[in-house]
């Protein structure tokens, strides 16, 4: 295998030698390892989506043969998935996007070496393995985080693998532009690829890698779609004949979304510290698991089961069925069940968690006031984009994100509306956003450990 491997260094340095344009050259070799990243975050994308709605889809089944399983699958499903990180790969667990921003701030000469216990191959397998796993027993938890922590991994790993003639190309723009292809393969979202690697990562002027970044944003997604067929994420839900009175419903909506985004990530923050600190022996974290798996089982089974999963079926039910007004409690309880099962310390993004929760309160707010159907559309839209901006205080990447999984382009003003009164109204409870506190915690850590 080695040998295999510089036998096709040797013939690829002779067939880029054979290229008499220095400057076509030096281009071509700074973009083929962009271009290669892109393939494989593209399948692995198509891949990990494949088998997390496996991993949803055998837990309705169960539930569908006996409900009362639930008790059984919760409890094993939160323990063996925080189990699997714990043993194998510490930086596996939760979303994955805290780790890729702590791997962005590391990516300097003195520091790139501590790059390699948040982004690997290990990571890979251990994000996929654990969040399915924690998804099976109906932690509610979602996989476009940890898609773009395990993007991120696919590029560190193809930078890692260049030969020594190959030209230097920056560890921090590699996994920069591995995050955006990540989300834009995750949600088909190219346009929300490249606002998250601005608004979200970049540190840096976005002109030194800005080509390759829409390059690899593009490459990825087109991937992504040979693979999986052209799709929406959500759809397209009816928003037409919508007045401008809908501003009000919305700025409602956005402020109360943010508020309680904002209030979810306090308490996220909290749970984790206070873990931390009471809970020393691995008997006292599996209990507390065991305790957070009944109360969400117990809830699924006496109340109502939409606390369970990523809950991208009350989007999908919301936004294109006449069953438009959840009860009041529910967005009570997509905000518990992401409370519990991100703070279990398996793997699982909260994305599509928040997404969903935000749609719940639009859905109640919408009843309540009793808007029409498309109104009521568009109200959830907006809930969904202001509980996002109040998890990650990026306003237009989540706008950019809701417009384009459901391609409602005349909704740009109505979406980023929500996501600017969100980072208001999310900022009277918490100055910084979940991601933000939970890498400063990775990189003192990671920082403060011994070598």
């Amino acid at each position: 295998m080695h040998s295999l491997l510089i036998s096709i260094r040797k013939g690829l340095k002779k067939s880029f030698d054979n290229i008499r344009n220095e400057r076509l050259k030096l281009n071509l070799l700074q973009a083929i390892p962009f271009w290669i990243g892109s393939v494989i975050t593209g399948v692995f994308a198509v891949m990990y989506a494949k088998i997390f709605a496996w991993g949803e889809k055998l837990l309705e089944l169960t539930l569908n043969w006996h409900s009362w399983m639930i008790f059984i699958i919760a409890p094993i499903g939160f323990v063996l998935s925080w189990w699997l990180v714990k043993e194998f790969a510490p930086y596996a667990k939760g979303s994955g996007i805290p780790q890729v921003m702590a791997a962005v701030e590391l990516a300097n000469p003195k520091e790139h070496q501590k790059i390699r216990s948040l982004l690997s191959l290990k990571i890979i397998f251990f994000k996929i393995l654990s969040s399915t796993i924690l998804v099976i027993g109906g932690g509610a938890v979602g996989r476009e985080g940890p898609t773009i922590q395990i993007a991120g991994s696919i590029f560190r790993k193809v930078n890692e693998y260049l030969p020594e003639w190959w030209p230097k190309i920056s560890k921090k723009n590699m996994i920069m532009t591995g995050a955006a292809a990540g989300l834009a393969a995750a949600f088909n979202t190219p346009l929300g690829g490249i606002v998250f690697a601005v608004e979200e990562l970049s540190k840096t002027h976005i002109n030194y890698f800005k080509t390759a970044l829409f390059t690899a944003v593009i490459i990825a997604g087109l991937t992504a779609q040979t693979l999986a067929g052209s799709y929406l994420y959500l759809g397209y839900p009816k928003t037409n004949n919508v007045s401008l009175m809908v501003m009000f419903p919305i700025i409602l909506v956005a402020g109360v979304s943010g508020i309680l985004a904002s209030q979810l990530s306090v308490m996220m923050l909290k749970m984790n510290s206070w873990k931390k600190k009471k809970l020393k022996t691995d008997r006292a974290n599996i209990a507390f698991l065991v305790f957070s798996a009944l109360i969400i089982a117990s809830t699924a089974y006496f109340i109502n089961r939409e606390i369970l999963g990523s809950g991208k079926e009350i989007m999908e039910r919301v936004l294109f069925t006449s069953d438009k007004h959840e009860d009041w409690y529910v967005p009570i309880l997509r905000m518990l069940g992401p409370a519990l099962s991100f703070t279990s310390g398996g793997a699982g993004g909260i994305f599509a968690p928040a997404l969903s929760a935000g749609a719940s309160i639009g859905s109640v707010i919408s009843g309540v006031i009793h808007l029409t159907p498309n109104e009521t559309n568009v109200v959830v839209l907006a809930g969904m984009v202001a509980f996002l901006t109040g998890i990650t205080r990026a306003p237009f990447t989540c706008a950019i994100i809701v417009l384009e999984m459901t391609d409602r382009h005349s909704l740009i003003f109505h979406l980023m509306l929500a996501g600017m009164v969100s980072s208001i109204t999310s900022i009277l409870v918490s100055r910084h956003s979940l991601y933000d506190v939970i890498k400063v915690n990775f990189l003192a850590e990671i920082r403060n450990k011994k070598e």
